[in-house]
Order: structure tokens, then sequence, then C-alpha cells
């Protein structure tokens, strides 16, 4: 069964490749490389043993995307990662954000609706929630005015499958919010590769770690937690992955109760800065270089999931502590000091 995975070198897109290959799926990539690296593929054999199909396209080109979808008619599922996630780069250049995570998003669906029957997975996201009323979140909690242009592509994506799966019985589709994906395959052949200065915590902390970044900094002492520090919900990328499968199955054997479904993913548990920090030591066993910062504008107080939803219809739960989490992610991060 042929499944196409958008944006499938990414982080968490070329682990769900891996989680698919393994369940016996054929795989069909599409990726711009924008921000994903080529030697990614190699990872990916070297872990399945099996080579997925690539083409390198860029799903803003609609004559791209049209040709495509003529040329792969057998297609029984499109997993969609293909978006841009920086929340400080949508910021500063909203324009790009909308083009590349809306219009993508759109002339996929045109060429979805026109087939019998599809399957579609959209990688979706906690920001749509903004800052929760009451913990832990659940799937019926109101969508907040989102905090950046990058949140705002998420919420306006669900409602643009929404609208489209209400005219389209056809189009079967679920969106799947995470929350914090962290972590890397066991093996350390594929893991989070940010270019640049990363902008999530983890990756930070395994760069400063191994004396990439000379001092991680902690945005706020003051919130009202436990300990001072912003808490979100960390969870491991092979259980993300491992939801995709499931959700697709879901789909496949017509489980679904109406052809829009919501499902949060996460661990359920909340973990702040300063306890993935003293994580990050015990499994290394080495001191973190940091320090506390002014409050960082757009964060959240706390963010952690309500998985009681996607436990139960999917039969779907996280496995991975943050403290294995975190050892895979130095593994990974050791692994790329060795070969750079």
């Amino acid at each position: 069964m042929k499944i196409l995975v958008t944006g499938g070198l990414g982080f968490i897109g070329s682990h769900t490749v891996v989680e698919l290959q393994k369940e016996g799926y054929q795989v069909v990539i599409i990726d711009n490389l924008s921000n994903a690296s080529i030697d990614v593929l190699e990872g990916i054999v070297s872990i399945t043993a099996k080579a997925p199909i690539f083409e390198k396209l860029d799903l803003k080109d609609k004559l791209a995307v049209q040709t495509f979808f003529r040329a792969n008619q057998d297609i029984k599922g499109v997993i969609h990662f293909a978006a841009s996630k920086a929340v400080g780069e949508s910021v500063d250049n909203p324009l790009l954000y909308y083009e590349n995570n809306i219009n993508t998003l759109v002339y996929v669906l045109q060429e979805l609706i026109k087939l019998d029957v599809s399957n579609f997975i959209f990688s979706s996201s906690c920001t749509v929630y903004g800052q929760a009323d009451a913990m832990p979140i659940s799937e019926s909690a109101p969508i907040k005015p989102a905090e950046s242009p990058y949140g705002n592509t998420k919420q306006i994506g669900e409602d643009i499958i929404k609208d489209t799966c209400k005219v389209n019985t056809n189009l079967n589709s679920v969106a799947l919010r995470y929350f914090n994906p962290i972590g890397a395959h066991s093996s350390a052949k594929i893991g989070e590769l940010p270019i640049g200065v990363p902008q999530n915590l983890v990756p930070y902390i395994t760069q400063t770690g191994a004396g990439i970044r000379e001092q991680l900094s902690v945005f706020g002492d003051d919130y009202p937690t436990t300990d001072g520090t912003c808490i979100r919900d960390y969870i491991h990328v092979v259980d993300i992955a491992k939801a995709h499968v499931v959700a697709l199955k879901h789909l496949l054997d017509k489980k679904n109760t109406s052809n829009f479904e919501i499902f949060n993913l996460g661990t359920g548990t909340g973990s702040s800065v300063l306890q993935v920090i003293k994580a990050f030591e015990k499994v290394t066993n080495k001191k973190l270089n940091y320090k506390i910062v002014n409050r960082r504008p757009g964060d959240v107080i706390s963010a952690y999931a309500d998985t009681t939803k996607a436990n139960k219809e999917l039969g779907w739960k996280a496995q991975y502590s943050l403290e294995e989490a975190i050892a895979s992610a130095w593994k990974w991060q050791q692994t790329l000091n060795q070969s750079s």
C-alpha cells in the first residue's frame, strides 16, 4: 500500500517513514530540502534496509503537485508534515509562513478530493490552544487567538481541512495536535537537525552539553509553577511517529466516527525547563551551563496534554519517559559531533 509523506526527511517525518516501512507500507517522500538534508534518506535506509521513493518537489508549485498526483493515482494515504515551523521566524516573516504552510496544504487537498477515497493525516500542534484555561488540555479546549503566524497557520490549516471534509465525504482526515517532540531514533541514525541556532529547548541543551553553545538561557523563573519555569509536555519523537501509523490504520480500517477527527499527542505529564535540565544532567553525568534570563514574549506558562481520547479511540499511548527521550537526543548529538 502506497503512502505519501510530505516533508518526509524532516524530524518527525523521517521517524514516521521508518515506522511506516517497518509496518510494510510502500512510502513515497516529497521534500524540497529547504529545512532537511538528503543525508536523512541514508539514515532511513540504514535503519529499515528499505529505500523509500524520494521526489524532490516544492509543494508551493501547484503544477508540480498536480503532475505528481496524476502519476501516482494509487496513493492510499497522505501524511502531511511539509511546513515551516519556527515561531520566531514566523513573526519576522509572516508571508513566508502563510504561503508555505497554507498554499501547500490547499494544493494537496485539491488533488486528494479528486480521488474516490482519500485518507489524510495533518501535522497540527498544541499551539492552537494558546494559554489554555485548564490543565491538562483536552481536544474540547477552546482555540485561543494564535500567539504567532506559525500557530495561526495550524489553526487555519485545521479549518481548511474541516471545511473541505464537510463537502467531500470521500476525504477522511485526522489532525494530530502534538505537544513537544524530542529525542531521536535509538540507532542514532536519524534525529533532530536544527539549521543554525536551535529554536527548541532539547537541541539547545544537547548542543550546550557538547560545547557547541556556550550557555543555555532559561527564559524566566518567576512563572506561577513549582520552580518558576515554564511547563511543557515533552514526548519522544518515536511515540509521535507511531501515532501517525496508528491514525492512518484507523482511517484505512474505517474506524473513524466522522471524516474529520482531532487527537492530542503527548505524554499527559508536564515537565518544567529546570526538570528537563536536571534530567539531562542525570542521564549524561554532565553539569549544564545555564543562566536565568528575562521571560521571552509569547511563551505560555504551562501546556500539557489530556491524551484520553487518543488512548481510547486510537489505542495509542506514549511509551518513552522524559529521561529515555533525552538520552536518545544526547546519543544523536554525540553521533553528529563525530561526523562533523
